[in-house]
């Protein structure tokens, strides 16, 4: 997509110094800019690069203190520069996923009904009496199980896999290879020391405003549902056990698991690496360090880090005497040989 910068003055709202009819056809780090990127200015760390950048445009904020002696690119001032970069980041990616069409080798049962303004890639199969809303892209090589719904505007990148009797919510964001309804770890032991599958019939809700990242598998409960609440946000190679439930605006980062039936609240905040047992209750705006593993329910608005984890200023102090370990070691043996010393004299 073109935009030419008298039109992003206007998405943006801001005031235009420079020439409105140059074209816009990508975006660029202000460092990086090249003719026909637009790139930002948020912090002033970083202002000599607007003097020496390429790019055709570069979005600033309003109360900066420039030279516009050495300025050489047109510019677009706005109240927040990071605000507004972000809005034509989303604007970008609007436009690049404004494709409608069913492509010739993508499979659709009869039963199924697809909305208005869809994409409908190669290879991809949509079962029995699934449900499929107005402007839902779905990429190449993607799979619909039975009685599947999948609301409005939502995208699911190429690879990905929903199972049967999931819903999945509108405005949502699935990337490449994530898989969404498999079957939750389920097994008893027997009388013969083997395991027996349980069979495993719920369900995954993921509600409105979910992002989830590429790879990401979330299983579907034993009974009932898993469920993921509107607008949270889960990072590439996540663990989602069956019948757990995560609250609404919470966001977890990359190579985290959360095991059966743990129920994590609203707007928590959960680093990468973290384990979480099963039968927990996370409370709500919990922040939970990167690496930490949660063994015990955790209160509404704690803080905590560690493996086990507890609170993360009793694990800065400890850590602090962690680190002395080695020197307190060698004093306790010197001590220990000064004391043997003396007595054996």
């Amino acid at each position: 997509m073109i935009y030419s910068i008298e039109k992003i003055a206007k998405i943006l709202k801001g005031k235009l110094v420079g020439d409105g009819n140059v074209s816009i056809n990508m975006l660029s780090k202000i460092e990086e800019g090249t003719k026909g990127s637009l790139s930002f200015l948020a912090n002033n760390k970083y202002e000599e690069f607007l003097y020496t950048t390429k790019a055709s445009a570069v979005i600033i904020a309003s109360d900066f203190n420039i030279d516009y002696s050495r300025i050489s690119t047109n510019l677009i001032i706005v109240d927040d520069a990071y605000q507004g970069f972000a809005t034509m980041l989303q604007t970008f990616s609007e436009s690049r996923n404004n494709i409608e069409g069913v492509h010739k080798h993508s499979s659709i049962e009869e039963s199924a009904s697809i909305g208005k303004k869809c994409y409908i890639g190669s290879n991809v199969y949509i079962s029995e009496n699934v449900v499929i809303g107005d402007n839902v892209k779905i990429y190449p090589n993607c799979f619909i199980g039975e009685n599947t719904s999948i609301g409005d505007n939502t995208i699911l990148y190429a690879g990905v896999k929903i199972y049967d009797h999931c819903i999945i919510g509108k405005n949502c964001m699935i990337q490449s290879g994530a898989i969404i309804g498999g079957d939750g770890f389920g097994f008893a032991p027997n009388t013969e020391n083997e395991y027996t599958k349980v069979a495993q019939i719920g369900n995954v809700i993921v509600e409105d405003n979910v992002e989830i990242g590429a790879n990401t598998t979330i299983d579907r409960a034993t009974m009932g549902s898993t469920i993921i609440r509107q607008g949270v946000k889960l990072d590439n190679l996540i663990q989602i056990a069956h019948n757990v439930e995560i609250g609404k605006h919470t966001v977890i980062a990359a190579q985290s698991g959360v095991a059966g039936s743990t129920k994590i609240g609203e707007n928590c905040m959960i680093g990468g690496q973290v384990g979480i047992v099963g039968h927990l209750k996370i409370g709500n705006n919990v922040k939970i360090a990167a690496q930490s593993g949660i063994q015990s329910d955790i209160n509404d608005n704690e803080i905590v880090q560690g493996s086990p984890a507890f609170s993360i200023s009793d694990y800065k102090r400890a850590y602090v005497y962690f680190r002395q370990l080695p020197k307190l070691n060698s004093l306790v043996n010197r001590i220990e040989k000064e004391v043997n010393n003396i007595l054996n004299k």
